[in-house]
């Protein structure tokens, strides 16, 4: 329900008034898969989690660029398909493919890893080449570690934590940004998708925010990103011009309360896209 709560809260009107020209393709549907018998028994849901995965990586062959692809959830295990689907279509370009992770937790396990089983965490993993997803899309063109930046941690576990640390992956916790502000880590990684020429997908989980401020995600962790933060970080990615594709993911209507949090969600797209308070001249990245 979470696609259709945005619907309902305005996305396509708050797009199109800012000037852009919006196609809504509808909901998709997974491609009927079987579980692969050495997927560990734990993992829910492996056969509908791989044709998601299989539906969504075809379609982002059609909608790539020059067009920007919002991809509309739901589960976080979406981007298993968005991001290794646009990382696809920017091999193709010659073009490097940076991620930047706007979320409370790493999603860094592999499906053996994940103690609750749930895929939702599991895409940086898959994204970046790691073994241990039987039976999902071989991933052509991993994505670098270095080239992901992920916003907002405050929720890893043990065996996360180690396989982080042992990474690439340039990360920033609440602490972080409680020490410096939300705007210099991430106009360091703007600064490097510049320079590097690099397309950029941002995957917005909405437990990236405070759930004070946006309670309908099932994954609550208190102490996120404030309304004003969060909408700094998406006009800096407006004012970058670098992003290429977009997820909205993890929005539970059933947990929210009188469709605030869609709204919210609805408002910080249209920062991402345009909508501002007074036009100021563009930041050069690079």
């Amino acid at each position: 329900m979470g696609p259709d709560a945005l619907r309902v809260a305005g996305l396509h009107d708050a797009l199109t008034s800012l000037g852009h020209t919006v196609t809504d393709l509808g909901n998709l549907s997974p491609v009927p898969c079987a579980a692969p018998p050495d997927m560990p028994s734990h993992v829910h849901a492996p056969d509908k989690t791989i044709g998601w995965t299989q539906a969504i990586v075809k379609t982002t062959q059609s909608i790539a660029a020059p067009d920007l692809p919002i991809f509309l959830g739901g589960d976080h295990s979406l981007s298993l398909g968005s991001v290794t689907g646009m990382a696809d279509h920017a091999a193709a370009q010659g073009k490097p493919q940076f991620v930047l992770w706007l979320d409370a937790h790493s999603d860094f396990h592999t499906p053996a890893s994940s103690t609750s089983g749930n895929l939702h965490g599991t895409p940086l993993a898959y994204a970046t080449g790691n073994m241990g997803f039987p039976g999902f899309p071989k991933v052509a063109s991993p994505v670098p570690e270095d080239h992901i930046c992920i916003l907002g941690l405050r929720s890893v576990d043990a065996p996360e934590r180690k396989m982080l640390q042992a990474s690439g992956i340039r990360r920033h916790d609440m602490r972080d940004i409680d020490e410096t502000g939300i705007a210099r880590p991430l106009a360091t990684f703007l600064d490097r998708v510049a320079q590097a020429g690099g397309a950029l997908h941002v995957s917005f989980d909405v437990d990236f925010l405070d759930p004070g401020f946006a309670p309908a995600v099932g994954t609550t962790v208190p102490g996120g990103a404030t309304i004003r933060e969060a909408h700094l970080v998406m006009e800096m990615i407006c004012d970058s011009g670098l992003m290429t594709s977009l997820d909205l993911v993890e929005l539970n209507p059933f947990l929210d309360d009188r469709g605030r949090t869609a709204q919210v969600m609805v408002d910080l797209v249209a920062s991402a896209l345009g909508r501002r308070v007074f036009d100021r001249p563009t930041q050069a990245y690079g």
